[in-house]
């Protein structure tokens, strides 16, 4: 068995995590995660997962529901079931009759495009944390 296909990390059904969450092999979860899940492999959301979360792997199948961007690197899949509440980059996407995705798509068919928008991606992504730690600090500062 190829290691891509090796089961690294299960969050059963009933679990909760709440924090984010790293991975190197294939990660499933049936659960709910409230932080954001990185792997280096593949991951599968189940019917039954709630996530509340910006998910990153190589090929992401999403069943169940994922508040959060989203960026495959090599294949979404979203079945009927799935919900995507954020923005998609990925170089491939499948999207079953059915399913609802709310925000952005972005299919990157180049290397070169790929780069451009993970940067594009990371500099708004920057900008927001900057400008909601400065928001934070003011509050305090009252």
């Amino acid at each position: 068995m190829s290691k891509e296909f090796v089961l690294n990390t299960i969050i059963g059904d009933g679990s909760n995590v709440v924090g984010d969450v790293e991975t190197r092999g294939f990660t499933r979860v049936d659960g709910s995660v409230r932080g954001n899940l990185h792997s280096k492999g593949r991951i599968v959301i189940s019917e039954k997962a709630r996530m509340k979360s910006d998910v990153s792997g190589t090929t992401i199948t999403i069943g169940g529901v994922v508040y959060g961007n989203v960026i495959a690197s090599e294949r979404l899949v979203v079945l009927a079931s799935g919900l995507v509440m954020g923005d998609i980059i990925t170089r491939r996407i499948q999207a079953d009759d059915g399913c609802l995705i709310h925000g952005k798509v972005a299919v990157c068919s180049t290397a070169e495009e790929w780069d451009a928008t993970i940067a594009k991606y990371q500099d708004i992504k920057d900008i927001r944390l900057a400008l909601s730690s400065s928001k934070e600090s003011k509050k305090w500062k009252k």
